[in-house]
C-alpha cells in the first residue's frame, strides 16, 4: 500500500513494459471481434512528469525522454522504429505533444484505452484507496472502462473469463511484499485455469538473478503450454539491492511476437544508452524451446 508509481513513471522498466503492452494491443485490434483487457494493478492512469515525485527521482529522463530523443534522431533502425511506433505514438498523443520531451506519461490504463475500439472493454483494479479514486476520475463517464477499488489478485477471480472470449490480462504488482513472486505464479495458474485462451502479460523486477531463474523454473513446471520471457537489463548482477532490469512473462503471445521482441529489445537497450546488461528473449515453455 506504500508504493506510489509517480516516482518511477516513464523509467526504463515502464518503457519496456509499455512498449510490449502496445504491441499486444495492436495485435488484438488486428481481428474484428471485440476483446477485453484486465489490468490488475492499475495505478492512477496518467502521471505528471513535471511534478515533485517524478522530478525528485529523474527516472523518466533515463527512460521515455531518452527514447523519444532517439526516435526523433532516427537512430532506432527500421524494425525497431516500426515495433515501437504504437507505443511512442500513444505516449505523444496522451501528452498532446508532437515533439520534444513529454510533460506527462500514460500509465497502462491510459495506454490500453488508446487502442480500444467501440465494442472493446477495459477493466481496472486498484487497491490503494486514493489511487483508485484518482483513477475513477480519469475515466469518469467512459462507458468502456470499469474501475474497481479492489485487490488485483481478487480481480482475477472476479473478472475472468470475460464475456468477449478474447483479450489480455496485465499483472503488474508493486513487489513490495516478500511473497509477490509466489502470488504471481499462483495468480497466473488460477487465471489460466479460468481462461486458458487469454493473453497474459506479467511484469517482474530483476534484482537478484536467482529469483528470476526460480520464477522461470516454476512457470515451466506449471504445465502452462506457451510461455515466453522477455528481459531488459541495464546493470550487472553484482548487486541485489537495486533494480538491475525488467522482465515480462507472456502467456499465449501472438504469432511471431518473439521475433519482433528479438529485434525491438536490443534496439531499446541501445537507444536508452545502457553500457551494461542485455536484451534477451526466450521460450520458458512451449513448442518453440530450442
Amino acid at each position: 500500500m506504500n508504493y506510489r508509481h509517480a516516482f518511477h513513471a516513464g523509467n526504463p522498466a515502464d518503457v519496456m513494459k509499455h512498449a510490449i503492452l502496445a504491441l499486444l494491443m495492436t495485435r488484438l485490434t488486428a481481428k474484428p471481434a471485440p476483446f477485453a483487457v484486465l489490468d490488475t494493478h492499475a495505478g492512477i492512469g496518467r502521471y505528471d512528469l513535471t511534478g515533485d515525485e517524478a522530478t525528485r527521482t529523474g527516472e523518466a529522463a533515463m527512460g521515455i525522454q531518452r527514447l523519444l530523443q532517439a526516435a526523433e534522431a532516427g537512430t532506432l533502425g527500421a524494425a525497431a522504429t516500426e515495433a515501437l511506433a504504437p507505443y511512442l505514438d500513444a505516449v505523444r498523443a496522451a501528452a498532446g505533444q508532437s515533439a520534444g520531451p513529454v510533460s506527462s506519461y500514460p500509465g497502462s490504463p491510459c495506454l490500453a484505452r488508446a487502442f480500444l475500439r467501440e465494442n472493446d472493454r477495459l477493466i481496472l483494479a486498484e487497491l490503494h484507496p486514493e489511487d483508485a479514486q484518482t483513477l475513477k476520475g480519469v475515466f469518469r463517464g467512459d462507458r468502456q472502462v470499469a474501475v474497481h477499488h479492489m485487490d488485483g489478485w481478487t480481480a482475477l477471480k472476479a473478472h475472468l473469463p470475460p464475456k468477449e472470449k478474447r483479450g489480455l490480462v496485465l499483472i503488474d504488482p508493486p513487489f513490495e511484499a516478500a511473497d509477490d513472486f509466489d502470488r504471481l505464479v499462483a495468480g497466473l495458474a488460477l487465471a489460466h485455469g479460468r481462461w486458458p485462451t487469454g493473453i497474459y502479460a506479467l511484469w517482474y523486477p530483476i534484482k537478484d538473478r536467482a529469483v528470476s531463474w526460480r520464477l522461470h523454473q516454476r512457470l515451466e513446471d506449471s504445465g502452462i503450454p506457451k510461455i515466453l520471457a522477455a528481459e531488459l537489463t541495464w546493470n550487472d548482477d553484482a548487486r541485489m539491492d537495486r533494480l538491475n532490469g525488467s522482465g515480462m512473462i507472456l502467456v499465449n503471445p501472438p504469432w511471431q511476437l518473439d521475433e519482433t521482441l528479438g529485434q525491438m529489445l536490443p534496439a531499446l537497450h541501445e537507444a536508452l544508452g545502457f553500457t551494461q546488461g542485455i536484451a534477451h528473449v526466450e521460450w520458458v515453455a512451449g513448442e518453440h524451446i530450442a
